[in-house]
């Protein structure tokens, strides 16, 4: 359960970084931004809605590779 709390709360932190106009970020900024999507998706990973994603990416980037063969 505290996983998707945590989850939930770093993902509403991304949304509110990502939102804010780009001309205004710093280097720094970039960077704890891209520190706090990682440590989203490492959250994120073993948890249910987390294999979800994978699995359907996965049939996605399947389903690409066909068509373009």
């Amino acid at each position: 359960m505290l996983t998707v709390h945590v989850t939930v709360l770093l993902a509403a932190v991304v949304v509110a970084r990502l939102c804010r106009r780009t001309q205004s970020r710093s280097r720094n900024d970039e960077k704890v931004t891209v520190v706090l999507v990682l440590a989203l998706g490492v959250v994120l990973a073993p948890t249910p809605v987390g294999q979800a994603i994978f699995s359907a990416v996965g049939e996605l980037a399947a389903g690409v590779t066909r068509a373009g063969q």
